[in-house]
């Protein structure tokens, strides 16, 4: 059994020195500044605020390592493509998840990355490098379509059925998502609870 209210904040790692070296499976969160990140992760804890909503996209340039119930990790990745943001920063995320995913010495205990797109646009060209990332890396993923309460049913199934046969995600488990409607919350948390099985 997995406790989701025995949740917190184990660090927010500004260089990848700081990424915490607990022996326990770890599901990093991938996506767009403004895909709705932490909005889904409070949502699928059952929790309002523990990880923050900024307002402002690609504000904050870390990486939030979540604890649930000392049995697992989930990792919360900065955010991409944030056109507003300085060169500077834009140069910080990339070395801080490239060091994720390649100076960390905990990269085997990542069992999962749950790569977040906005349903109602098609990938963008940041989705995709990223998908192709995790592909040339090994890495298993499955993708989140998120703000799902925001298309109409032909909307849905057409970006769906584009999403499904799209080079890089077809063949790729999608999950529809909606932090308002709480559509998708089963699905993620099974997935999550499915890795420390």
């Amino acid at each position: 059994m997995l406790n989701l209210s025995k949740a917190e904040l184990k660090i927010s790692a500004g260089f990848p020195s700081q990424f915490p070296s607990d022996p326990i499976p770890q599901i990093a969160f991938s996506g767009r500044s403004n895909v709705g990140k932490s909005s889904l992760i409070n949502t699928v804890l059952g929790r309002k605020s523990l990880a923050r909503v900024s307002s402002a996209p690609g504000k904050t340039v870390t990486v939030n390592f979540y604890e649930i119930d000392k049995k697992l990790m989930l990792v919360d990745l900065p955010g991409y493509g944030f056109a507003k943001r300085p060169l500077a920063e834009k140069e910080k995320w990339s070395r801080l998840t490239d060091g994720y995913f390649t100076k960390n010495p905990n990269i085997d205990r990542l069992s999962l990355v749950l790569q977040l797109v906005d349903s109602r646009i098609p990938p963008t060209r940041d989705d995709e490098m990223m998908l192709d990332y995790l592909s040339q890396l090994g890495i298993p993923f499955i993708v989140v379509a998120t703000k799902v309460d925001k298309l109409n049913a032909t909307e849905r199934k057409k970006n769906f059925a584009a999403l499904a046969s799209h080079p890089l995600t077809s063949g790729a488990r999608i999950i529809p998502f909606s932090s308002l409607s709480g559509e998708g919350r089963d699905e993620l948390l099974g997935v999550i609870k499915g890795v420390l099985s």
